[in-house]
Order: C-alpha cells, then structure tokens, then sequence
C-alpha cells in the first residue's frame, strides 16, 4: 500500500484577491514601473558633472575682397563672407553648452567688439541671428591691415578673457610696403586661437559695389593700389625705368600688379599665425570649423547640470505603451500561430470540368 502524499497547508494570503491576482498580471507589473518612473521625474534633481568647453572671440573680415565668390555652391558660387558665416553658424550646435563666443567685425587696421561673449545654448538666437546679419555694409573703411587688425584683436581677446578666432582671406589693402608690415610686440601664445583663412587658392576678380551697396562689376588694375610706395624702395628700384634716389625712389612708371584679384594669402597667414603663436586652418567650406577650433583653443572646465527627467518620462511612456500594446499584440501572434499549425487546405477537381 502506497503511502498519502501529505500537502503542506494552504497559507491564507495577507492580500486581497484582486491585490494578488494584479501582482501575478505582467502588464500590471509593468504599468507600476512606468508610474515609478513618472513619480520619480517629477522629483529627480539634476545631475551635476563637469565637461570642456570654449571661450572665444570671433573677428570676421568684412573688407572688400571677402565679397569674392569663389566658393563652389549648388546655385554657382558664394562669396567668401557668406561661407565665413554659414561656417561660424554651424559650429555653434557643434560647442558644448556652457562655451561662450563673441562676435567682432575687422575692416581698415582695427576690430569693432559687437557685443562680448554669450552662452552658445542659452543665447543660441542672437547669436546665430547676429553671424547671419553681418554685411560688408558694415565697413567703415575700404583699406584691409590684415596684421594690425590681427594684433589689435588679440589685445581685444586678451581683454575679455577669451581666445581668438580669426576669419580673413589676408589680402592687405593696400598692400604692404618693401620693408614689411608691422611687428608683433606681444608675448606669442600669450592669447590662444585659430587664423582661418578663407577663399580659393587661384586669383579671382573683386566684385565692385556703387554708393547704395549693389554690385557694378569688377575692380580694375588702375582701381587699386598695386604697390606700397610709403618707406623705403625694394632692392631692384634701381633696374626700373626712371629710377632717381631723389625725386623718384621706386622708378617713374606706374605699378603693375594683381592686387586687383584676389585669392587667399596663405603663406601670409601662416607666418602671423607663427608670429603670434596661433595655429592656422583653411576654411574649405561651410563646415568642420569646431574641431580645428577645439584643437587650437584653451580647454575651459564647464560645471553643468544633466536633466535626468525627459529620460525617466520616456522610459515610463515606452512601458505604458508596451502594457496597452502586449494583449493585442498577443492575440495576434496567437492568431498567426494558429494558421500556421492549421493551414486552408485547397480542393481540387479530381474530374472532368463540365462547362
């Protein structure tokens, strides 16, 4: 004879019956975790954390060979100002908020500060709509000292505590005399930064504005100054043709050039760069201007804040939809699985068709 099976007793439950029965149900699991996670954006502080950023001047060129056009685009070519600022307008989503940037326009030998540096998250309007405003209207002189506005704008960036980014094509206007152009009397990499240059490496016509700022063609060889006659003659003033050490030191004949033309000075640019104790980049188009500037700029801790609450309210709107979804969802599977194991069986005629 087999022994009884003796069953443990039966624990009475110290829940309800519908309190258990919902505990055993997995959607009901699920919509209680999603309402912890709503519960709990509502409270969750921000999370603290450090990350680098920048702080930088930009100093765009605005002279008149900026207006070139010899950048390629869809529609035929842009001037070198408008891929300058499509170029400065895609970096700022591209900088960790908390980096901050200031704007400054260069024409003659000095820079003008606009407005000194701002938030690139928190003020990302202004400053996106103030870079798109920028005119070569906004000149207050046609004349282009690209090393002198260079010097003057580091002093400048010195001053707000920021680095430089400098944008210019450096075509000095007029340009420089025999003896070379001013000197840098800083301390080199005192001011941290990037020289950009901008434009195409062949020799392209100015475009040529009238009084109301609309285009008049091109400048011509005789429209500008093709050599520095200030300081002393260069070393083959002798050879040229009605040389005089008195009355005339750089010859009798008019100067001939292609200053007229323009294309970027890029050997220029490099020997201030190595002057100042900046780095250099060419600008080949309206992107991939932040990581050259990240390289070159001083890396600056920035104390920010992570909202955790956008993530916890999407992750309880996924579970909520995944417990609406899973008994539809289920009952679809059923169905497949159940054609599956059971498939419409087709008849077919085993005798002759009678028509």
């Amino acid at each position: 004879m087999r022994p009884r099976r003796v069953l443990p007793p039966v624990r009475p439950s110290v829940l309800p019956p519908f309190v258990a029965r919902n505990l055993r149900d997995g959607r009901f699991r699920v919509l209680a975790a999603a309402l912890v996670l709503a519960l709990a954006a509502l409270v969750a502080p921000p999370i603290p954390f450090t990350r680098t950023g920048v702080s930088v001047l930009a100093v765009v060129d605005i002279t008149g060979s900026m207006a070139v056009r010899d950048y390629p685009a869809a529609a035929g070519s842009v001037s070198r100002l408008e891929t300058v600022k499509a170029a400065l307008r895609a970096m700022l989503p591209d900088l960790p908020c908390g980096s901050r940037v200031a704007l400054g326009l260069f024409t003659d030998r000095r820079p003008f500060l606009l407005f000194t540096p701002v938030e690139v998250c928190a003020d990302f309007a202004p400053l996106d709509g103030a870079i798109a405003a920028l005119d070569p209207r906004m000149a207050w002189e046609g004349d282009s000292r690209i090393a002198a506005g260079l010097f003057r704008s580091l002093a400048m960036a010195g001053e707000i505590d920021a680095d430089l980014l400098f944008l210019t094509d450096g075509q000095e206007t007029p340009p420089l005399p025999a003896s070379g152009g001013p000197t840098f009397d800083g301390k080199p990499g005192a001011v941290r930064g990037l020289i950009v240059g901008a434009g195409g490496y062949g020799l392209s016509p100015i475009p040529r504005f009238d009084d109301r700022g609309r285009p008049a063609g091109f400048l011509g060889e005789s429209d500008v100054q093709q050599e520095n006659r200030s300081g002393p003659p260069p070393a083959d003033a002798e050879s040229r043709e009605g040389y005089n050490p008195r009355n005339a030191p750089f010859g009798a004949q008019a100067a001939h050039g292609s200053e007229h033309l323009s294309a970027v000075r890029e050997p220029y640019l490099k020997r201030l760069a190595a002057e100042t104790g900046l780095g250099y980049a060419h600008l080949d188009g309206p992107g991939g201007l932040a990581a050259p500037l990240r390289a070159a700029a001083t890396p600056r801790p920035l104390p920010g804040r992570l909202d955790p609450r956008p993530a916890l309210l999407a992750a309880s709107l996924g579970l909520t939809l995944l417990a609406l979804l899973a008994n539809p969802l289920a009952l679809v599977q059923r169905a497949r699985r159940g054609r599956a194991a059971h498939p419409v069986q087709t008849l077919v005629p085993t005798g002759p068709i009678r028509t």
